[in-house]
């Protein structure tokens, strides 16, 4: 995490604005990727589903 004295230092360096985007945006691209990673899980359980109920067969999915 950043420390308080380098966002003080960033806030004069850049500008307050710029400072709150940086922080906005990097809060979410770590939400965009835990929702990736819950689709990613969510069509593997879909396709393991799908198998199942298709005695085990392979769909031809990766």
């Amino acid at each position: 995490m950043i420390e308080a004295g380098n966002i003080v230092q960033m806030i004069g360096n850049f500008g307050f604005p710029i400072v709150v985007s940086i922080y906005l945006l990097h809060r979410f691209e770590n939400k965009l990727e835990a929702l990736e990673n819950s689709m990613h899980d969510l069509s593997h359980a879909v396709v393991q589903g799908t198998d199942k109920k298709k005695g085990g067969k392979l769909s031809g999915r990766s």
